[in-house]
């Protein structure tokens, strides 16, 4: 069989290595992300980065916490604009897919319609003590004063490597992760809030991908980065990727009894960044979408998922002051424009999880293991079912 390898070489896609530690965390061992190997996602092109951070003024920051035998987590932080938060919002929306999880913050942007922090990702038990050290964060801003704020904290549960009960994401973490956010290509995989995180079984992380719109059709950018860790039949590009490795849920109900790996609950936290102008109303429409990119991978947002979706506008036309004796104009797309926003949302959000999985490395703690997809056992699968190089085998 002949891999089509884009960027990576075939000796570091078939270098899977079990590490713990900082030896895990250093290691410099690079995997392919979707389009490396092939996997080209829908129809619309994707930014210069592929990232979230293409996206103008919107800055990720990671904080990957590796500590004795059971710490395996981190944080993230995304910084959705430039300038004061507090002062000037930025338009948004939370949307609930399945509410089996932890968002702090989340009733006031679903009433206000805006946020006014940077948004972290982190481990289950870990969100009260990051909103702490986040609103601590805010108040060493330049023109913030004495008044209450809204952090907002999303999770996803990271227990199967991760002592998430000892309580790690503190202060010194998440100022971390603040402080070294920027504009870059987003570090994917085992890291940050997505160290000890799984996906379909695998070892799953964080993941990013974007599109940007045809000029006909406005030329707006999305941008989506998930912190996975959900079960389900994984497939991509149509491929039965699950069934065909044998490794998804209730396995051991329909094929084999005693079967490992049958794993299908979890969470998945999706945050959607675009510079479209759109108010809180559409927002939600277009995070509403990003369940259906969730739901192209293969998940089924089982009882215990927290599925969350946060989305923002950056666009300064609705980028409107905090207070204001006057009324404030803005200017927002119109809802039959909405249509191209949300098949690019669909496209970015598939691609991220794809991301995740594929960049994630095998992390391994006292507590346990979660090994990351063979990329050698992959590729036959993908070819088999020919889900790759579609910009290449399918006509446009």
């Amino acid at each position: 069989m002949t891999l089509k390898i884009k960027i990576v070489s075939s000796a570091l896609l078939f270098s899977v290595l079990a590490m713990s530690g900082q030896a895990w965390a250093q290691s410099s061992i690079e995997r392919p992300r979707a389009r490396d190997i092939g996997l080209e996602i829908g129809i619309f092109e994707t930014g210069p980065m592929n990232a979230i951070t293409d996206v103008q003024g919107v800055r990720v920051g990671h904080e990957t916490v590796i500590r004795g035998d059971d710490i395996r987590t981190g944080v993230t932080a995304i910084i959705p604009a430039t300038g004061n938060l507090y002062t000037h919002p930025v338009p948004a929306w939370i949307h609930v897919g399945n509410g089996y999880g932890k968002v702090v913050g989340e009733t006031q942007v679903r009433e206000f319609g805006e946020i006014e922090t940077p948004i972290l990702l982190t481990c289950t038990l870990c969100v009260w003590s990051a909103a702490n050290a986040l609103k601590e964060w805010m108040y060493e801003q330049p023109g913030m004063g004495e008044h209450t704020l809204n952090p907002i904290v999303g999770e996803t549960n990271d227990s199967r490597v991760n002592n998430m009960w000892a309580d790690p994401i503190g202060h010194d973490e998440v100022f971390a992760a603040l402080n070294n956010a920027n504009s870059d290509p987003v570090v994917e995989g085992s890291v940050g809030a997505g160290t000890g995180t799984q996906a379909f079984g695998w070892k799953g992380g964080i993941g990013t991908s974007s599109r940007v719109l045809p000029a006909e059709l406005g030329g707006y950018s999305i941008g989506v980065l998930v912190q996975t860790n959900f079960g389900g039949a994984l497939s991509m590009n149509g491929a039965p990727v699950g069934r065909e490795l044998s490794n998804y849920s209730y396995r051991s109900f329909v094929q084999a009894p005693g079967a490992d790996n049958d794993k299908e609950d979890g969470s998945i936290m999706m945050v959607v960044a675009t510079d479209a102008p759109l108010n809180a109303r559409n927002l939600d429409r277009l995070a509403k979408r990003a369940m259906m990119g969730l739901g192209r991978t293969g998940s089924f947002a089982s009882n215990g998922s927290g599925d969350y979706v946060i989305a923002f506008s950056t666009n300064p036309a609705v980028r409107k002051p905090r207070s204001s004796t006057t009324p404030v104009a803005i200017e927002v797309l119109t809802n039959e424009a909405m249509s191209p926003l949300f098949a690019a949302t669909v496209e970015a959000t598939e691609e991220a999880i794809y991301n995740a999985i594929l960049k994630a490395t095998t992390v391994s703690s006292s507590r346990g293991e979660l090994s990351a997809i063979s990329i050698e056992d992959l590729m036959p699968v993908l070819e088999k079912f020919n889900a790759l190089n579609w910009d290449e085998n399918v006509s446009r």
